[in-house]
Order: structure tokens, then C-alpha cells, then sequence
């Protein structure tokens, strides 16, 4: 186990490998079918606006244009974890399974989740495959980019292979890419994962960004489902759109209060360069959670025993991967 460069032990369980998508955007396809390219333009301009705003707002230079390849994103990324002597960073994406697979070979401290369509064919079977073969540790899951209900039958075999293999799946809920992206979908709530989590009891489910936009919705499916977690992760900047006071501090206080420590996990959403490892998060969420009064034993098991916990790693990983 090693102090990070806050103190104490982090791992990092929400990031994203910057690398370009290596397959077709389902919505952008479905939304050009039905109205047009110059409509979608607009609502990726939109998208673009926001984006750049909360940069500007968090002094966050513009991310670049193009990845380059994935083998120099690793070499970037490694960096980073040793500057802020990270016990471990978890991406949730990376191309593809094979893309970070790959990518993560030989960075031990670096660990990847598989991010395939659950209702593709046969990924049941690609969920097995990139967890016994590539060695990933998980599976994300974007419920509001999905082209059907997230509750459906049609997805208990990857839920029961994720079972099996006693890994963790984490779903985001809630607004997708921020203002210009997506508010409204059949799976824009997190109590739509009531049902699978009901189902699948041994799976340690995990919803990030405090619910995103639903953090009452969260806190009601985890009271009723000791198998959900909550993922910290972001600038949650979504706070600033509910209709009613609320800050950071409350979040953590609150899902503290309720569901205790054990079931919050420590998130950044780092993904882009030039910036890197979003420390400024780092900072306001140990800010926030030293206003809520949460004891240092608390934020050390929200820092990484829970990540350690739920992914088998123990802590104190050796540069050979070893824990």
C-alpha cells in the first residue's frame, strides 16, 4: 500500500482511455436516418458549447482534437498515475475491449472494464471473453445510449455471466454528456436497474456520478438493494440543475447518512489530455467531504478499500501487478 500524493491510499475507479471510437455511434446513425445531418451538427454544437464552458469554468484547457495512438495514451496515463502515486486508476473505456486490453498491458496499476452493447449478439459470451481472456476487471454500461430497456430479460444472461465471474458492473443513469446531450430516455432513471439488481443479488452493481441528476432515484434503489454502490465521480455539474439548494457536501453527507460508507466509491472521470488526471475533483471532493463531517476512516474506505474490495485487489499492488 502507498500515500498517494493526498496522503493517503487512492484508487481512482471512474476513468476514461482517450482513444478514437473504433465503432459507429448507434444514436448519431438512428438520429441522421430520421432528421437529417445538418440537425445533428446542430445538436453536436450545442454538445461542443457546454463542454467548453464547464473547461473554461474549471480552468481546464480544451481537450485535443485527435488521440493518438493507444500504446502513447498508456505511456501519458502511467505518468500520471505516478505523480499522484495512485494505488490504482480504473478505466471504463477505451475503444474498444481489445483497444484497452491491450493498451493496459504491462501497466499493472492501470485496470480496464469491458464497455460492449449488452444487447449485441453474443455478449454474454464477449463479457466472458474480455474478463478471463484480456483480463479486465468489470463492465460499463451507458443506460441512456442503450437501444432498449435496461430491465430487459433479454440482458439477464450478461448479468448472470457478470455473476459468475463475481465482477463489478457499473450503469450510468441520469443526463448523458451534459448540456447538448441526452435528458430523456426509457432509461433515464437509476430505479429502471431495480429488477436486474433484485435478480442478480451477488452482482455489485454501481451507479456513478451520485445518480446524476437522480440522487433521490439512487438513494431509493439503494435502500431497497444492498447490492448498488455509488460512484462519486465528476464535476457533477449537474447539481446546478436541480430545482432546489444542494452541493456537493450535501451528496456526500446524505449517501453517507443513508447507506453508510462501505457502498461509495471515489471517481474522477479523467480522461482527456492535455489535462490528465483531474485533480481539481480530487480536491473539491475531499473539500466536500470534510464538510460533511465523514471520518478519515470513512474517506479512506470511499478512497479505495471499497474499489479494493469489490475489484479483489487488496491493497499494496507491486509494480508485477501483484497484490
Amino acid at each position: 500500500m502507498r500515500d498517494s500524493a493526498w496522503g493517503f491510499p487512492v484508487i481512482d475507479v471512474h476513468c476514461h482511455f482517450p482513444v478514437p471510437d473504433e465503432y459507429p455511434n448507434w444514436l448519431e446513425q438512428t438520429y441522421v436516418a430520421e432528421h437529417g445531418a445538418e440537425k445533428w451538427a446542430k445538436v453536436r454544437a450545442d454538445w461542443r458549447w457546454y463542454q467548453e464552458e464547464w473547461w473554461a469554468r474549471y480552468g481546464f484547457p480544451v481537450p485535443e482534437d485527435e488521440e493518438p495512438a493507444a500504446e502513447v495514451q498508456a505511456q501519458r496515463w502511467q505518468a500520471q498515475v505516478d505523480a499522484a502515486a495512485l494505488e490504482a486508476v480504473v478505466f471504463m473505456t477505451g475503444g474498444s475491449n481489445d483497444t484497452l486490453a491491450t493498451a493496459l498491458e504491462g501497466h499493472p496499476r492501470m485496470l480496464g472494464f469491458a464497455h460492449h452493447d449488452p444487447f449485441s449478439p453474443g455478449a454474454a459470451d464477449e463479457l466472458r471473453r474480455a474478463v478471463v481472456d484480456r483480463g479486465l476487471r468489470g463492465y460499463k454500461v451507458i443506460a441512456p445510449a442503450l437501444p432498449g430497456p435496461i430491465d430487459s430479460r433479454e440482458l439477464y444472461p450478461v448479468w448472470a455471466v457478470a455473476e459468475e465471474l463475481g465482477i463489478p458492473v457499473l450503469v450510468h443513469f441520469g443526463t448523458n454528456d451534459g448540456g447538448g446531450g441526452t435528458a430523456w430516455h426509457e432509461n433515464i432513471s437509476p430505479l429502471r436497474l431495480h429488477e436486474p439488481a433484485k435478480a442478480f443479488t451477488h452482482v455489485p452493481f454501481i451507479v456513478p456520478h451520485f445518480g446524476c441528476s437522480y440522487p433521490g432515484e439512487l438513494l431509493q434503489l439503494m435502500w431497497a438493494c444492498r447490492n448498488v454502490h455509488v460512484d462519486t465521480s465528476g464535476n457533477n455539474e449537474w447539481i446546478r440543475w436541480m430545482p432546489y439548494p444542494l452541493t456537493l457536501a450535501d451528496l456526500f453527507h446524505r449517501f453517507h447518512d443513508t447507506v453508510g460508507p462501505e457502498r461509495i466509491l471515489f471517481g474522477s472521470d479523467s480522461a482527456s489530455f492535455p489535462r490528465g488526471l483531474a485533480r481539481k475533483y480530487y480536491d473539491l471532493q475531499l473539500a466536500a467531504i470534510a464538510e460533511a463531517g465523514i471520518p478519515d476512516a470513512d474517506r479512506d474506505l470511499i478512497f479505495a478499500g471499497n474499489a479494493a474490495r469489490l475489484l479483489g485487489l487488496g491493497l499494496g499492488i507491486d509494480d508485477a501487478g501483484e497484490a
